[in-house]
This record gives C-alpha cells, sequence and structure tokens, in this order.
C-alpha cells in the first residue's frame, strides 16, 4: 500500500514507533514519556500474549483469554498512544519510513521488537503440518490436536497402536520439558476418568534433543532432576540424536529410529523474525541485529533493536544476552528512561541483571535459580507459580489464573479440555494483514 497510515500529529513531538508488542515492546511504550513522544505501536495481534503459560493453553490448564490483553485496553489512559493492527514489512531507514500491510507510516525513531519464531533449522516446510507454541492461537490449535488425537482413536474400528496417540516433542529446552511433563500428568490423572474406554498404555509421550541431556540451559544436576521425574511419568527421553526428517506420519532421526505419528510438536529452537531494507546493518547469529551497547543498531542513528531480535556482540563472548523475557524487560527499562532523559548519544552501556532462572517440570516439581541459591521440588514450584502470577497483567487474569491453578491443584480436574476450531465453511476475514 502507498498511502500513509493517518495518525494526527500532536504539535512538535518527535514519534516513537515500536513494531512488536511481545514483553520488550510493551513495556517501552508504558515506560515512554508521552508528553515528550507521541508513541505509535504497531503488531499483527490486537493484544499481548504472556509466552511463558502458552504451554498451559496447550494442555488445558489456562483458559487464552487469561494470558492474553488487548493493547487498546491496556493504553486506555494514556495521551497520545496509537495502535496499529498491521504487519511490518520493511524499513526505509533513510527517509524514515516504515512500510506496513497498512501503509506508510513516518518515525523519529523506531525500534524494532519483533521477537522471534520457530526455527526449522533449513526446513521450512515442517511448517506445514508440526505442531508450534509461538502463540496464543498456536497453543490453541495444539489443544485442538491433542484432544482430537484421542477422539479419533475411538472411532477406530481396530484398536491397538495407535500413531495418533504418539506425541513427539522436538526440544528439550524449558518449553519442551513443561509440555511433556504437563501431558504426562494428564495421561496419569485426567484421560483415565475422561476416556475410561480406552486403553491409555499405548499413548507415547517422546521427548527429543540433539543435546547431551535435557535443559542444557540449566545445570546437569538439575537436568537429571527433571528427566528423573518426566520418566516417572512415562515419558520417554531421546538425547544426542537430532531429527533428519520428517512429514505428516512420521519422524526419522538420525540414530535410524522411525516414529510414527500424527502429533509432532516443534519447540526446537527460535529465530529472529526478520525484517527487510536493513541495508547498513550487521545481521547475527540466529537472524539477530547486532547492536552496539546502547541498544542502537549499527550503521543508523535513530533505529534500535531490543528483546530476542537484538544481539549485544560485545558481550557474552558473542553470544549477546539470553532470548529471554527479563532481558527484553530490562532493554526496554534502559531504553525509556534514555528517551525520557534525552539521552540516546550518551555512553552508557546496558548491562543486564540475570534475576534468576526458573523451568517447572509438573504439579509441586520447579527447578528455581535465584542468584547463588537453587531451590528444588514444591518451594521452587510455588516461586515459579509466585513470579508468573505477579508478570500477569490485570487484576482480573490474576484472580482467574490462581482459582485455575488451585482447583487443578487438588482436583487434577481441568475443565478446558475444549476442542474448538473455525467453521471452515465460512469465508477468512479479517484486519488487513492478518493471517
Amino acid at each position: 500500500m502507498e498511502h500513509e497510515l493517518l495518525i494526527p500529529v500532536q504539535g512538535t513531538k518527535e514519534r516513537i514507533v515500536i513494531i512488536g508488542g511481545g514483553f520488550g515492546g510493551l513495556r517501552l511504550a508504558e515506560d515512554l514519556d508521552m508528553n515528550q513522544y507521541q508513541v505509535v505501536l504497531i503488531d499483527k495481534n490486537n493484544y499481548h500474549q504472556f509466552q511463558p503459560l502458552f504451554y498451559q493453553v496447550a494442555t488445558s490448564g489456562l483458559e487464552s483469554s487469561d494470558i492474553s490483553f488487548p493493547f487498546r485496553k491496556i493504553f486506555q489512559k494514556k495521551t497520545d498512544f496509537h495502535f496499529r493492527l498491521c504487519e511490518a514489512q520493511s524499513i526505509d531507514s533513510s527517509n524514515k519510513i516504515l512500510n506496513t500491510s497498512a501503509g506508510k507510516l513516518h518515525f523519529d525513531y523506531l525500534v524494532i521488537a519483533t521477537g522471534c519464531t520457530t526455527n526449522f533449522f533449513g526446513h521450512n516446510e515442517y511448517n506445514d503440518f508440526v505442531y508450534t507454541l509461538k502463540s496464543t492461537s498456536e497453543s490453541l490449535q495444539l489443544r485442538n490436536q491433542i484432544l482430537q488425537s484421542l477422539e479419533d482413536t475411538l472411532n477406530k474400528e481396530v484398536p491397538g497402536f495407535s500413531s495418533e496417540l504418539n506425541y513427539v516433542i522436538v526440544g528439550a529446552g524449558a518449553t519442551g520439558v513443561e509440555l511433556a511433563g504437563a501431558l504426562g500428568e494428564m495421561r496419569r490423572f485426567v484421560f483415565p476418568k475422561d476416556y475410561p474406554d480406552m486403553d491409555l498404555s499405548i499413548m507415547n509421550i517422546i521427548l527429543i534433543d540433539a543435546a547431551p541431556r535435557i535443559l542444557m540451559n540449566l545445570g546437569e544436576e538439575d537436568g537429571l532432576k527433571a528427566q528423573s521425574y518426566l520418566q516417572k511419568l512415562g515419558v520417554k527421553i531421546i538425547t544426542e540424536v537430532s531429527v533428519t526428517s520428517c512429514d505428516p506420519e512420521k519422524v526419522i532421526l538420525s540414530d535410524g529410529q522411525t516414529i510414527y505419528t500424527n502429533n509432532i510438536f516443534w519447540v526446537a529452537g527460535v529465530t529472529g523474525n526478520k525484517i527487510d531494507g536493513l541495508s547498513n546493518c550487521e545481521w547475527g547469529k540466529g537472524n539477530r541485529i547486532v547492536t552496539n551497547q546502547g541498544l542502537k543498531v549499527s550503521g543508523t542513528d535513530s533505529i534500535f533493536a531490543i528483546g530476542d531480535i537484538g544481539l549485544q556482540t560485545e558481550v557474552e563472548k558473542g553470544r549477546g544476552y539470553p532470548q529471554v523475557a527479563q532481558v527484553a524487560i530490562q532493554q526496554a527499562k534502559y531504553l525509556a528512561r534514555k528517551f525520557n532523559r534525552k539521552e540516546l548519544n550518551s555512553s552508557d552501556k546496558f548491562v543486564y541483571k540475570d534475576l534468576g532462572t526458573m523451568a517447572t517440570v509438573g504439579r509441586n516439581v520447579a527447578i528455581a535459580h535465584v542468584g547463588k541459591y537453587k531451590f528444588y521440588g514444591a518451594f521452587a514450584w510455588f516461586m515459579w507459580c509466585f513470579v508468573h502470577l505477579r508478570s500477569i497483567m490485570g487484576v482480573k487474569n490474576k484472580i482467574f489464573i490462581f482459582i485455575n491453578w488451585v482447583w487443578n491443584y487438588f482436583t487434577y480436574n481441568l475443565s478446558l479440555r475444549l476442542i474448538i476450531k473455525p467453521n471452515p465453511s465460512k469465508k477468512k476475514t479479517g484486519a488487513t494483514g492478518q493471517k
């Protein structure tokens, strides 16, 4: 589209455009002084998504609305804030123009906070048939598939082995481990009540990773504790083996194994959401934009990158900071201070303060690293619940999630096992740029 997005100009304020409303983009928009700047946020969804709890939506533990928050509601009381539902397509840095699916948008400053997407390691065709976990909608698709596979198995004429009940999880990082643990607990405590006429011994949960062990971002002891619990739940763990190929009916591994399955859940890695037009900038490993330590994109004077998409090569032996929510939030707070104080050209550097690492494996089973201290088991699990509940936006959402967690904790009676699919007979319509 050639037309310009119609956003009213307020006096002589400079315009800051933020691409992406994830943890970094949202926090930046909240912290910017709108008495000094006009702030425009664009995103392909009209809501913020709380990514750490996607797996709980996928396994019927939470409703999708509990972890999704409309941008327009969040910023109702902000003056000179504007949201546009569209996708960023390319950047004309010399003319300070952002081309979007809804039109052109002029900026004085641009902050790229587009986050990352699933990494298929050169096999993007897998995206046509595997299930990923990078959005609320994908969480619902995964939930539908888990439940639909059980219903399809019951409708088979010949009972027994069923590839519908092989659940293959590719990637044994935190998301893969959390998903495997939740599925294992559903098989043990929930599905026997829902499907009393099904032989659930034929249900297989298989966790695969090319690394030597699961949870490689944590210590060896942590990985072994998590592995022990998953194995008690009946999860089969395959490490030091990669996926060489897969199709809608099977997965072929590097050790020669073939696993027949209709359920491939790919959470093996991430890659940056690349945007066109940054011809003068440097791209690092994983499609991350190289920035200086003030978060400014190399080769530009008014473009910044924060969160998963940014890469400060001057730290962590060139690897940059980890792609986690806390990095994005701290970078957003740092950058907002620089904007508000008009100190964009100052020589101070962003330094990430590691507040700790947490991973949950199942009920009463979690791992928490806080400074030099390590916690395991029920105490770590309650810490994990508290931290995530505290981070959720909105009092109502906190209450709903807390009630769900308490109810599920004592009853194992998840109430959200619904298969909700769009009506295929209806013509697909929606906002420009939405998929």
